[in-house]
């Protein structure tokens, strides 16, 4: 009878140095929207005034929730209430789910505009204007795929509490998902000050 190794040092050690590769990518999009930022900052104030705050405040809050629901979903876990771990990741996905839906309609407002690269309002602006457009896509636009993808672990792991491959004594896959989620949401908490309340 085979025993199956479990490493769970080593498993959070490699979602640590996945995520410090996530903060480089990030960190060097801050880096260019710094040098960006203090090139054109009359630009950017201006800019910043054609997004929605309070759009982009409401995403920070479901984020921030979601965050929670994650932490509350693990420790109900490790306390063997599986059914209760599964509802706070339940309302997670749902929280993820309606930041996409909320980015979805601040985009579609911006798009119906003409305010995308190379659209036809863009000509009317700055350079600086066109840069931040330019820099506010590309970031939350990624963000948003993180999102995305960070819903899809937190799928595949409700699907394993389900089955209970993920249990009270082997939660490190869900806890590492959630490092992933946590992640997301620090990403978009300096975002969200960034683009939004530059003005």
């Amino acid at each position: 009878m085979s025993v199956i190794h479990r490493d769970d040092v080593g498993s959070k050690m490699g979602m640590w140095l996945f995520l410090f590769t996530e903060l480089l990518l990030f960190g060097g999009m801050f880096l260019l929207y710094a040098a960006y930022r203090f090139a054109h900052p009359d630009a950017f104030k201006v800019a910043s005034l054609k997004l929605d705050t309070a759009l982009g405040m409401v995403n920070t809050i479901i984020l921030l929730t979601s965050s929670l629901t994650v932490v509350l979903g693990i420790v109900a876990l490790q306390r063997n209430s599986k059914k209760l771990s599964i509802f706070y990741l339940g309302i997670t996905l749902l929280l993820g789910f309606g930041f996409l839906v909320n980015k979805y309609f601040e985009w579609g407002a911006k798009i119906s505009k003409g305010i995308y690269p190379k659209g036809p309002e863009m000509a009317n602006f700055s350079d600086g204007e066109v840069l931040y457009f330019g820099l506010y896509y590309a970031m939350t636009g990624l963000h948003g795929l993180h999102v995305l993808v960070g819903m899809m672990f937190l799928g595949i792991i409700l699907l394993l509490i389900v089955k209970e491959k993920i249990t009270a004594d082997n939660f490190q896959k869900f806890e590492n998902a959630g490092l992933y989620w946590h992640l997301v949401d620090i990403i978009w908490i300096f975002l969200f000050p960034l683009f939004y309340l530059i003005h």
